[in-house]
């Protein structure tokens, strides 16, 4: 990969930017910063400029793999070619293609920032941004490496809420953010379509996951970091990569801890499923089977365009078995894990105002037809006053993702090798006029210490909730126990006692928090 230069004018106004919005503008007013300063740092493909501001040094867009247009598509990725001279590191490197709405985005979709393009799609879109205190000072700090969510289609490493000199400032770690392929450039199962080149392509985007996990490895100690203590967290579909990569050999050693937000995985995709979705593209895009140089030519717009929900499929190699059916896996029995949910994470989702129990009766009965009386009375039960449309989200979050979530938990609690802690994200976010409550995507910033995004919009209490699970976060990346002095205790999870720290005003634990709820879906879904 060769040396992009970059202009000192245009350096020179980035950093009038950078120090433009260091000294307050942009930010929230607990945060000020000092001017904007260039720093270089050492990695094993040569050096890097980075910026530092208020003492936390920056670097975005650090290669870790090669392009992956051309003959690079579809397969594993490559080693990015040595640089001479310093490469410029100052600004966001590009992010993987995705789906490009020409619609107006919605009010979610402001909130959590996900139309947010920092740094341009491209298929040579396999860096990472870093965050640290200090360079080649033998810090040994821990290490957070975050893959972002966005499921495996959509996303980006470069997301405001995303940025990690909060943690950084907060609790003195590093923080890796890490840009990596997705859709059909990612996961499309080629392994019908050619030759035995093909047979990793369903897989080639959470082999990327473990290319930046080995660069973080082989360069993390110029940054201060210890390799030897990286954690690795996602939300959403990052909490689904985090998940996968906990069964993948290729990924064994690189990690020592991993928290799951919304995203617990307990099944990866299958060939025959993968395979047909793969012939209806290349049947779209007008590719005879067996023709890779023309579909490797194709613009990769067309390809986005074209493409259908994609994911990892279980190969028997690259991903040789479930993440977590029908148990933990034994590959990463030593890994502690937190893993969490939100309260209402569904209703995000529901696109259309639930005017009443009636209507929401009405909805439920799609879901489970024949028990929505038995359901709705159920919620309402507990939640009495919670409105039909925040029921919506906690019916449709407790039937899938967080059914998903506490079966990870007790399968991994039942190996009983390593402790799993489980959470509840009960604090309802303020963006949206507090009416999406506690949705999906609200425990994100704050668990990067940063309570100034548009989802939490930098409240009194919003600033206290990033510092309880901030903190929570940082003491797990450093110790594997996420106890720390803005919380109460918080043990760890067991099939018998159920302990879940519920993060709102009053964050507390609770046993087995709505059993009737689990036991419910439990005995209408077995």
């Amino acid at each position: 990969m060769a040396q992009m230069p970059v202009s000192r004018g245009a350096r020179r106004r980035f950093l009038q930017q950078m120090s433009f919005v260091a000294a307050g503008s942009l930010v929230a007013p607990r945060f000020t910063f000092g001017q904007a300063r260039e720093l270089v740092a050492d990695t094993t493909l040569g050096k890097v400029r980075g910026l530092t501001i208020d003492g936390i040094h920056s670097f975005r867009g650090i290669p870790y793999g090669g392009d992956t247009a051309g003959k690079n598509r579809f397969m594993p990725p490559t080693r990015p070619r040595p640089w001479t001279g310093v490469r410029d590191c100052t600004d966001w490197g590009h992010i993987a293609p995705r789906p490009v709405s020409s619609n107006p985005p919605s009010e979610y979709t402001l909130a959590v920032g996900w139309n947010n393009n920092r740094g341009g799609l491209s298929e040579d879109c396999l860096n990472v941004n870093v965050w640290t205190r200090a360079l080649r000072d033998g810090g040994n700090r821990a290490v957070m490496v975050c893959f972002h969510g966005g499921g495996y289609t959509s996303g980006s490493a470069n997301l405001v809420a995303l940025e990690g000199q909060h943690l950084v400032r907060t609790g003195d770690v590093v923080v890796v953010n890490v840009n990596h392929r997705l859709g059909a450039l990612g996961y499309l199962d080629l392994s019908a379509f050619g030759g035995p080149e093909l047979k990793s392509s369903a897989n080639v985007g959470m082999l990327d996951c473990v290319a930046a996990l080995e660069w973080v490895r082989d360069n993390i100690a110029s940054f201060g970091g210890n390799p030897n203590n990286v954690m690795i967290f996602g939300q959403s579909g990052g909490g689904g990569k985090c998940s996968t990569l906990m069964v993948m050999p290729a990924a064994k050693g690189l990690f020592h801890r991993v928290a799951l937000q919304s995203g617990s995985t307990l099944r990866s995709g299958r060939h025959e499923t993968a395979q047909r979705a793969a012939e209806t593209l290349w049947t779209k895009l007008g590719v005879a089977k067996g023709d890779l140089a023309k579909l490797q030519a194709i613009p990769f717009e067309q390809v986005v365009a074209a493409q259908q929900n994609a994911g990892p499929v279980m190969d028997g190699v690259v991903v040789p078995r479930d993440p977590f059916d029908p148990d933990a896996p034994a590959i990463s029995s030593n890994v502690p894990m937190i893993i969490g949910t939100c309260l209402e994470d569904s209703s995000y989702n529901i696109n259309a105002p639930v005017a009443d129990d009636t209507e929401l009766t009405a909805w439920v009965e799609t879901l489970a037809g024949g028990t929505s009386a038995e359901i709705v009375a159920a919620y309402r039960a507990i939640y009495p006053k919670k409105t039909p449309f925040m029921l919506r989200g906690m019916i449709a979050t407790d039937r899938a993702g967080r059914r998903n979530a506490v079966t990870q938990a007790e399968r991994k609690s039942a190996q009983a090798v390593a402790p799993a802690f489980m959470y509840r994200w009960d604090w309802p976010a303020p963006a949206g006029s507090g009416r999406w409550g506690a949705t999906h995507g609200t425990d994100l910033s704050p668990s990067f210490a940063n309570p100034t995004t548009p989802m939490s919009m930098n409240t009194p209490e919003a600033q206290v909730m990033a510092r309880r699970i901030g903190a929570a976060f940082i003491a797990f990346a450093k110790s594997g126990r996420p106890d720390n002095p803005e919380i109460p205790h918080w043990p760890a999870y067991d099939a018998a006692r159920r302990p879940v720290m519920i993060f709102d005003s009053q964050t507390r634990v609770e046993a087995d928090p709505n059993r009737e709820l689990r036991q419910l879906w439990d005995r209408l879904l077995t």
